[in-house]
């Protein structure tokens, strides 16, 4: 018997989702940061076995938005809870249960799909606080079971997956067993980038870009891939933030995206990054649209 469903991982901000769906299929296919809310969209990842295949699903992080980006974030996470086959609740294991916790424990409350609990970042907690800490998250839902595990330190992930696995109804083969993600290649180039951005850079700059790829197409002689990319900003004076000194800030941006995107995507790169105002642009139903986060 062949199994197959879709898994959403759901959480708070930062609580390791993105990790967790990258160490489970074994490649990036989320950027990851330790700044809260770098997931805005909901991003696949295929894990395919000879007698499943697991479609783990990675969500924005659960919280109370101040603008409009952050309600459609939030709307996409509660959609993707309606129509999965499993939910996994990612907590973190080293701290008690929050506030925010609390939130979503109420919106599962309200979803039929069974669920997992699973504590993460057990490389940071001793046995014993672990163990305490558990008792209180279990508190919050009627999950079926629970897992602890370390997503960045890949510790106990097998038994986890063997348990997903079981929960699976039977199924067919969604998607080619070598595909690990059904995002497009300007998706994820444009997330790369914005990974790049986000790392290089403090105060309120990682919550105000995004980046569009305008064109990403090959060269005549097919040994170099055009990609030039627009990364937008609300003000002005995050431009000169996001350019540095003399430039060197989006060179550098500009450097760390071509070295990965040229080992993703196995070809030499041109990459040209434009850095443009679009002011208020998270509060603007049409330019969500168009950046596709509506």
């Amino acid at each position: 018997m062949h199994r197959s469903g879709f898994i959403a991982l759901i959480g708070r901000p930062n609580v390791g989702k993105s990790t967790l769906l990258n160490a489970l299929v074994g490649e990036k296919v989320a950027i990851i940061s330790d700044r809260p809310q770098t997931t805005r969209n909901q991003i696949r990842a295929i894990l395919t076995r000879p007698e499943s295949q697991i479609i783990f699903i990675d969500t924005p992080g659960l919280h109370k938005p101040k603008h409009l980006l952050g309600a459609s974030m939030v709307q996409i996470a509660r959609t993707t809870m309606q129509e999965v086959d499993l939910i996994c609740f990612l907590v973190e294991a080293n701290e008690t249960p929050g506030p925010g916790d609390r939130y979503i424990a109420e919106i599962l409350h309200s979803v039929r799909s069974p669920q997992f609990l699973i504590l993460n970042k057990i490389d940071l907690i001793s046995p014993e606080k672990l163990a305490a800490n558990s008792e209180l998250y279990r508190k919050l839902s009627s999950f079926e079971t629970q897992f602890a595990l370390s997503a960045l330190k890949k510790i106990d992930l097998n038994p986890f997956v063997k348990a997903v696995v079981e929960h699976l109804p039977e199924g067919p083969q969604f998607y080619p067993p070598d595909m690990i993600t059904d995002q497009p290649e300007r998706f994820i180039a444009a997330e790369i980038i914005r990974e790049k951005i986000i790392a290089l850079t403090r105060q309120e700059i990682p919550f105000s870009i995004a980046v569009v790829i305008e064109e990403m197409k090959p060269r005549e002689n097919g040994n170099l891939l055009d990609i030039r990319a627009e990364i937008f900003v609300e003000r002005k004076s995050q431009v000169g933030i996001i350019v540095g000194r003399g430039g060197l800030l989006l060179k550098d941006v500009g450097i760390k995206t071509r070295q990965e995107l040229e080992a993703l995507f196995g070809q030499h790169i041109f990459l040209d990054l434009r850095v443009k105002v679009k002011r208020d642009w998270r509060n603007r139903e049409d330019e969500l649209h168009r950046l596709g986060y509506r």
